[in-house]
């Protein structure tokens, strides 16, 4: 960005919350185009649905669950594997990086590291940028500065000094906002197998049962989770909701009887492409895709907050936005701007 550059980045942005600070300032200061890869921003169901809870199609909104099947790779392991040759043609000292050291392994690289504080952000920031969006970017206000939290709390089982957990509910506290109930909104995260352990005599996680962590019967008033990823809670109805598919369910009373079906507001991606969305922003036809930094900066934030109460768990954390600190824990603030390895600090 400082050369110039268009980026597209893939999720989670960064994988700390001052960098995906870092970067939305860098953006904004630059001009560049910039993206994050979650394809299903760019189809046109998902903008519909946005478009559709402004409106008031549920009325005000007072909550947002979202979960998934996720981790189905190694997580909740309290020691490093052994340590293995490196295979010609990786530069482990490069691939590494800024991170913490650990001896290379198979179990770390290509795929594995998703579970690895040192180097991924576990289930929540694998995922959550996928699932949370549809929320998130339904409770951005038309103008003024974008959607913090006001708190975190994590429950979580599993999770230790170098691996995310097995399993964890997350709730997000945001005040009142423009979309939001008078008292504003909670968003809920869900995620792992309810039942999972880590085999290390395997290096896998040993499911025990085929149900996942998901909203309550209340929430989901008989709807098959499974079928969805999430589901916004209105003051007059739900609506729930999965990327990966174009139809979705309303469940409303009878107050929005009369709605008045809104305008398409939001522009549409090129054949329903975020590469391509991308391409037109960086050749001028369009003046930034949907995902650009300056929502998904602060989405990842938020979600790397939640990864941030995963490790500190079954504590509220209260978050000052605009100071970049958790109020009361300045203990914490090496978890929101870690230190890199020498040789791998730069100026921004």
């Amino acid at each position: 960005m400082q050369s110039g550059k268009h980026v597209y980045c893939q999720k989670p942005l960064t994988h700390g919350t001052w960098e995906a600070r870092e970067l939305n300032r860098l953006a904004k200061q630059t001009g560049v185009k910039t993206q994050m890869g979650n394809q299903a921003h760019a189809n046109d169901h998902m903008r519909r649905c946005v478009e559709l809870i402004r409106a008031g199609v549920i009325g005000k909104v007072k909550e947002i669950h979202a979960w998934t099947n996720r981790p189905i790779w190694p997580q909740g392991f309290s020691t490093p594997p052994e340590q293995e040759a490196v295979p010609l043609g990786i530069d482990w000292e490069q691939w590494v990086g800024p991170a913490p050291w650990v001896d290379y392994s198979p179990r770390i690289a290509p795929f594995a590291w998703r579970g690895w504080w040192n180097y991924g952000t576990g289930a929540l920031g694998d995922m959550a940028c996928h699932i949370m969006d549809l929320g998130y970017w339904s409770m951005q206000p038309e103008n003024g500065p974008a959607l913090a939290p006001q708190a975190v709390t994590a429950q979580q089982n599993g999770a230790t000094e170098y691996s995310p957990p097995i399993n964890s509910m997350i709730t997000w506290d945001f005040g009142p906002s423009q979309y939001a109930a008078k008292e504003g909104f909670q968003f809920f995260w869900y995620d792992g197998y309810i039942d999972a352990e880590f085999d290390r005599q395997n290096w896998q996680l040993a499911k025990n049962g085929n149900e996942y962590n998901h909203p309550s019967e209340e929430v989901l008033e008989g709807v098959d989770f499974s079928k969805y990823g999430s589901v916004i809670v209105g003051e007059e109805g739900k609506l729930f909701f999965n990327r990966s598919r174009n139809n979705w369910v309303l469940k409303t009373s009878s107050q929005i009887d009369g709605f008045d079906w809104p305008e398409i507001t939001l522009p549409r991606a090129r054949d329903q492409d975020n590469y391509k969305e991308w391409f037109d922003a960086v050749e001028g036809k369009i003046p930034q895709g949907e995902s650009n930094f300056e929502l998904a900066g602060p989405m990842t934030e938020t979600i790397l907050l939640g990864v941030l109460a995963q490790r500190n768990p079954d504590t509220r954390l209260e978050w000052d936005a605009e100071s970049m600190q958790i109020k009361g824990h300045p203990e914490l603030q090496s978890q929101i701007r870690r230190e890199y390895r020498k040789n791998w600090t730069l100026t921004a």
